[in-house]
């Protein structure tokens, strides 16, 4: 009979916003994403500084190429070494990229190529480190405090945003481009031996845990020592999958991906939980990036107009994923998404129509906090409806549809913004964002879907 991975089972003796381990794995993140703003900002910097504006936006965009075209791939790596190894090989290659850079830009001008370079790397790493990333909060605490590690997530997010902003304009304002690029290497630095020093949880073998230590750990590879790699598992933690089956014999990087796809596939919960974030993406990405801009432009409200709607918004994020990080855990998650993606959507459409800057930002912090609950919601569920083995492809999946896929979604918004104005292009992403919403609440298993208790 082969071998059945569960996610472990028992709770944790304290609250994941109380665990000396999550919190470790917390710090780490955190570094790490604070350094990738101030990454962004020198690296925008020193593309202005040695380029033409069309260079500089060639710099920043050739990071997108390698991360959309080998993100699945990434996610086949996570779940064949494990997420913790992935993360931490890849903060170190991104260290010390980083700070190669930034000695070459102290040394000499060497021009736009590094930059390039860099943005070829940091992109090709990301394929790998985003799936990772997912994969890990399920190594790091039981399976109740997943929505709660959720919230933290998005805590830490929304701070690194706001502190990452300012640390690389003060490291350009005191030292140029090499200062920036120096002190984003030293920060994700910091995340290496945090990661370190965190512990993982055990996979259990045939439904019980192994106190000897000879079960599988997550940083030891998920897909166990006793399973093929890519093998489709049925568990007791994953229900919902259906039709799959259990190779033993060893499989390639190629059939681990087919297999995490029908795995995908198969699933009751992630497969319309995947199109509901797809779409919900999509039809947000738009308007809240490209479309925003436009129209603070036609209304006259300036940069400090839009300025104070995105603040809004992530004033609204951060509050949801304060929610979530103090409860713990909200019921009828399924339902919560769906209601949570709809009403979102009516906000984003209203958008367009509102007169002042005020009322606009008002409308955002809304729309943050729809979007924030829902983003966390479909997070948790995926990370508690997911067999662990298959965490790493799950999540390369749902990051590729977010950011491959829906920034797509802002030259066209752009073009069909100068075709036909915001008000009915906001109304159409709307409606593109909340047919999200709708399949979450149509399709009966995730409408039902619970996170646990």
């Amino acid at each position: 009979m082969p071998t059945k991975l569960i996610a472990h089972a028992t709770a944790t003796d304290r609250p994941a916003h109380r665990d000396p381990n999550v919190l470790r794995w917390l710090g780490a993140y955190t570094a790490s994403m604070v350094g990738d703003n101030v990454y962004y900002i020198a690296l925008s910097w020193a593309a202005v500084q040695h380029g033409s504006p069309a260079q500089a936006g060639a710099v920043m965009a050739v990071s997108a190429v390698p991360r959309a075209l080998l993100m699945l791939g990434g996610g086949v790596i996570a779940d064949r070494f494990g997420p913790r190894r992935v993360v931490i090989g890849s903060d170190t290659v991104r260290c010390a990229a980083v700070l190669a850079v930034a000695a070459l830009l102290f040394l000499t001008s060497p021009g736009l190529w590094p930059l390039a370079l860099l943005a070829v790397v940091f992109g090709t790493v990301d394929a790998v480190f985003m799936p990772a990333v997912g994969a890990l909060p399920a190594r790091v605490t039981s399976r109740d405090q997943l929505a709660r590690v959720q919230g933290m997530r998005g805590l830490a997010i929304r701070f690194a945003n706001v502190v990452g902003g300012p640390l690389g304009g003060l490291g350009v304002a005191v030292g140029g481009a090499a200062a920036a690029f120096g002190l984003a290497g030293l920060l994700i630095a910091v995340s290496v031996p945090l990661l370190i020093s965190v512990r993982m949880r055990e996979l259990a073998v045939d439904g019980k845990a192994d106190a000897s230590g000879g079960t599988t750990t997550a940083g030891d590879g998920a897909a166990g020592r006793g399973t093929a790699p890519g093998a489709v598992v049925v568990s007791a933690a994953d229900p919902e999958a259906v039709g799959a089956t259990a190779p033993t014999h060893p499989t390639t990087a190629f059939g681990d991906l087919q297999a995490g796809l029908r795995y995908i596939r198969a699933h009751r919960v992630l497969a319309p939980l995947m199109l509901a974030i797809a779409l919900g993406d999509l039809g947000f990405v738009g308007p809240l990036n490209v479309g925003l801009t436009l129209l603070a432009d036609e209304r006259g409200w300036g940069a400090s107009g839009m300025g104070w709607v995105l603040s809004g918004f992530g004033t609204g994020a951060g509050a949801a994923a304060l929610l979530l990080t103090v409860r713990g855990r909200l019921p009828h998650a399924g339902q919560v998404a769906g209601w949570s993606i709809i009403a979102g959507s009516v906000a984003i459409g209203a958008l367009a129509y509102v007169p002042t800057v005020l009322a606009a930002v008002g409308i955002a912090l809304l729309i943050g906090l729809l979007a924030g609950l829902s983003g966390a919601m479909c997070g948790a569920l995926l990370q508690t409806h997911s067999d662990p083995a298959y965490l790493g492809r799950v999540t390369a999946v749902s990051s590729l549809a977010s950011l491959g896929f829906a920034p797509l979604s802002m030259p066209l918004s752009a073009a069909a913004i100068g075709a036909w104005g915001t008000g009915p292009v906001f109304v159409g992403s709307a409606v593109v964002c909340g047919l999200g919403g709708v399949i979450a609440l149509c399709v009966r298993d995730l409408r039902r879907a619970e996170l646990p208790g």
